[in-house]
C-alpha cells in the first residue's frame, strides 16, 4: 500500500474509537451517554487523533432498531461519508474510515466519494463494508433482505465493480448478477495504491471467507475471554487468509470502562448495562441480530446480554489502567492486531485512557511514544 494510512504502521497494538457518527456502542438510558454532534465528533475525533489512535471508524445505519420509532437513539446516526470527510479535514493522523451496506449505495457513487475522501484526507481514508442486515432499514430503499449467504454473493460483486473504477483508466464493461456497468470509469483516483484499506466483519463460516478473501482488516466479535480460545479464533481468520495466499490484520471491538479501582469500574458497567439498560433497544437489536446474522451464536445470545448492553458485543475492558493495560496485552499475545474502543462517555473515557493507559502500553512495548507535533506538520491532502 502507498499513502500514509497509520494502520500498516509499526504497533504492534493498534488503536482505533468506533461510532462517533452514532450514539456508540452502549445500550443505556444514564444521561451521560454519548450523543451524535458534530461539536462531540469533532472534540472527540480530534483527541483520539493527538493521541496517535491509528483508527476512527464511522458505522452506517439509515433506521433505528425498533418499528415506529424513527427518533429512537439508534437511527440517529450522521452520514458516514459526510462526516468521515468532515473529520478528515479536522484530523492529521488517524486513518478515518466510513462504512457502507452494499444494498443502501451504489459501486460507482462509493467509489467516487471514497476517492473523495482519500484525496482531502491525504491518504488517511479506509471503506468498512457491510452486506447488510437491519431488516427494517433495507425495505424502506425497497431491497428485501437477501438469504445470508446470497447478502455476501451481493457485497463481493458490489466490491468488484468499486475496486475497478478505482484502479481501471480505460472504460470497462461489466456485466454480473447484480449490477451492470456500460462504460465505467471514475476520477479522480483515490491517493492509496492500489486501494484504500477494506475493512469487514464476517462471523459466519461465508462471512470469514469473504473477510479473508478480500479485506486488509477483518473485524471480529471474540467468543470468549478466555485468551486460548481467542487465539484460535484469531489464527482461523489468520490461515483462511493465507490460504488465499494474503495476510490479514484482525480487529476486536471492546467497550471500556476505566476506573481508579476494579469495584468502581464493575459498579459502573452493573449500573450503566445493567440497571439502566436500553431494554426496549437492546431486545429489538438483539432478535435482529439472532435472526440476521451469524456473528453470534443463537445459544449465546442470552449469555451476551450484558455485552451487547455495554457495547455491541465486544469484550469488556473494565477496571484500573493497569488491569485494561493486562486484557489488552493478552489480546495482543493472542494474535490480535487492533482494537476499536468505545466508552458511554467518549470524552471523558478517552481522557482517563490516554492518560492511564497509553503509556502502560508504550512502557510493555506493545505501542511506540506518539508525537503529535510531528503528525501535525502533516496536513491534509500531503502526498
Amino acid at each position: 500500500m502507498t499513502g500514509r494510512n497509520p494502520i500498516f504502521g509499526p504497533n504492534r497494538l493498534k488503536l482505533g474509537v468506533f461510532g462517533t457518527n452514532g450514539k456508540g456502542g452502549a445500550q443505556t438510558l444514564v444521561p451521560e451517554a454519548y450523543r451524535p454532534t458534530w461539536q462531540a465528533s469533532v472534540q472527540t475525533s480530534q483527541m483520539a487523533d493527538r493521541a496517535g489512535f491509528e483508527a476512527i471508524v464511522a458505522y452506517a445505519r439509515w433506521k433505528g432498531y425498533i418499528p415506529g420509532r424513527p427518533d429512537h437513539a439508534s437511527g440517529i446516526v450522521l452520514d458516514p461519508f459526510t462526516w468521515a470527510a468532515g473529520i478528515a479535514q479536522a484530523t492529521s493522523y488517524s486513518a478515518v474510515f466510513a462504512t457502507s451496506h452494499a444494498p443502501t449505495i451504489h459501486p460507482i457513487t462509493c467509489a467516487k466519494q471514497c476517492a473523495t475522501i482519500d484525496i482531502i484526507s491525504g491518504g488517511r481514508f479506509g471503506l468498512n463494508v457491510v452486506g447488510g442486515w437491519n431488516k427494517h432499514e433495507l425495505e424502506m430503499f425497497g431491497a428485501p433482505l437477501k438469504e445470508h449467504d446470497a447478502r455476501y454473493d451481493h457485497l463481493e460483486e458490489w466490491l468488484t465493480v468499486l475496486e475497478r473504477m478505482w484502479s481501471e483508466h480505460e472504460e470497462f464493461d461489466f456485466k454480473g448478477a447484480f449490477y451492470e456497468v456500460r462504460r465505467g470509469a471514475s476520477m479522480p483516483k483515490p491517493v492509496q495504491r492500489p486501494r484504500p484499506p477494506i475493512m469487514n466483519a464476517g462471523g459466519s463460516d461465508r462471512g470469514m471467507r469473504f473477510a479473508c478473501e478480500h479485506a486488509d482488516m477483518c473485524f471480529v466479535i471474540l467468543r470468549s475471554e478466555d485468551p486460548e480460545v481467542c487465539r484460535k479464533q484469531i489464527d482461523e481468520y489468520k490461515r483462511t487468509a493465507r490460504a488465499f495466499g494474503r495476510d490479514v490484520q484482525v480487529w476486536t471491538y471492546c467497550p471500556v470502562v476505566q476506573r481508579d479501582t476494579r469495584e468502581e469500574a464493575e459498579a459502573y458497567l452493573r449500573h450503566y448495562a445493567v440497571e439502566r439498560e436500553d431494554s426496549e433497544s437492546l431486545d429489538a437489536w438483539t432478535a435482529g441480530l439472532g435472526a440476521q446474522t451469524k456473528i453470534v451464536a443463537p445459544d449465546q445470545l442470552k449469555e451476551f446480554r450484558m455485552r451487547f448492553a455495554a457495547g455491541a458485543g465486544g469484550n469488556i475492558l473494565v477496571g484500573t489502567a493497569t488491569a485494561i493495560a493486562d486484557q489488552l496485552q493478552a489480546l495482543s499475545e493472542a494474535g490480535l492486531d487492533g482494537v476499536l474502543c468505545t466508552w458511554v462517555d467518549f470524552v471523558d473515557g478517552l481522557q482517563r485512557f490516554t492518560r492511564d493507559v497509553l503509556p502502560e502500553l508504550e512502557r510493555r512495548g506493545l505501542r511506540q511514544p506518539f508525537a503529535p507535533e510531528s503528525a501535525a506538520l502533516r496536513r491534509p491532502g500531503d502526498r
